[in-house]
């Protein structure tokens, strides 16, 4: 018997966008407590081109990029009862060590997904897991947000940012967000309380007693940001490949909790997430949708840091 095939966006080296090539590959089959999952949507993270440039921690090609995934279940594996085929989904494949997502079909534990509602359409789900659930775990899992707290999320514009923005205000926050002035309305519309414009204001002169920073962007930010602390507070880095060396010293010093974390998989956050959607309380901006024979395009468009929010990829 032939095995069945899919199509996937692999690539057989690192480089730019130009690398991406559509493939076919074997279709997977799910083993016990999986399911298979027909991929509707997928998006570009900033850790999907870094990953294509530098291997990262998925290693050398070929490799399979795409963490998000909105879709519909194909099959379920023995042992499977969260799900049944049909039923519309949304999650994350397991982050950093087993991408895949740029493919017709994905494997996965039922778990690290929810059922997709009817008011998030395909695209939008494709482009919410991965960056609302790092917002999620850095502010309220290892920041412990809450009502009152002042927060200040460095690139408020971006796929991480603007939802950071906008769960911190679900908490009851007050929130300060960096970007370029062009993006502060956009930004002022998710709920921000303050803007800072980083080219032309320095944020450690605007900012004070800020309990809760959220550093997407990494180097000299972590330290720069803990100046504008109080003491007790936390700060997360997500960018764990490019912690400076003064980042904990500095935050120790003055009495701030230092993090550096991953995103994972996580059922529980991403129903809340999704409850906050459609409640009306959060939403995802598509910068772009993108058919997936246009993946280079999506790339290079992606990697230029421009875009306000995300860009999502369907299969067509």
């Amino acid at each position: 018997m032939t095995q069945p095939t899919m199509r996937a966006v692999s690539q057989q080296k690192l480089g730019g966008p130009e690398v991406l090539e559509q493939v076919e590959l074997p279709r997977p089959s799910p083993g016990p407590a999986e399911m298979l999952v027909r991929v509707e949507a997928t998006s570009v993270n900033p850790t999907d081109f870094k990953h294509r440039a530098n291997g990262g921690f998925l290693g050398r090609p070929p490799f399979t990029l795409g963490w998000d995934v909105a879709g519909v279940v194909e099959e379920v594996g023995l042992g499977v009862a969260l799900f049944q085929p049909g039923d519309p989904v949304l999650g994350m494949l397991p982050y950093p060590g087993r991408a895949g997502a740029y493919a017709e079909y994905v494997v996965s534990a039922p778990r690290r997904f929810v059922r997709r509602p009817a008011e998030i359409d395909v695209p939008h789900a494709g482009a919410l897991p991965l960056v609302s659930l790092t917002a999620w775990q850095a502010l309220v899992d290892i920041g412990n947000v809450s009502e009152g707290d002042r927060v200040l999320v460095h690139a408020a514009a971006g796929g991480v940012g603007h939802m950071a923005v906008q769960i911190a205000k679900a908490k009851g926050a007050y929130v300060i967000g960096t970007a370029s002035a062009a993006k502060h309305d956009f930004v002022r519309s998710l709920g921000a309380d303050e803007m800072i414009d980083y080219t032309s204001e320095d944020f450690t002169e605007k900012a004070t007693d800020i309990d809760i920073v959220l550093d997407t962007i990494g180097g000299e930010h972590g330290p720069r940001s803990v100046s504008t602390m109080r003491p007790g507070g936390t700060i997360v880095t997500l960018v764990v490949s490019d912690v400076h060396p003064d980042f904990v010293p500095r935050a120790r010093e003055r009495g701030v909790r230092p993090a550096a974390m991953l995103v994972e998989p996580d059922h529980a956050a991403l129903r809340s997430i999704t409850e906050l959607y459609t409640a009306g309380r959060l939403r995802v901006e598509l910068a772009d949708v993108y058919p997936m024979s246009r993946v280079q395009q999506a790339h290079a468009v992606a990697e230029r840091g421009r875009t306000a929010g995300k860009i999502a990829l369907t299969w067509d």
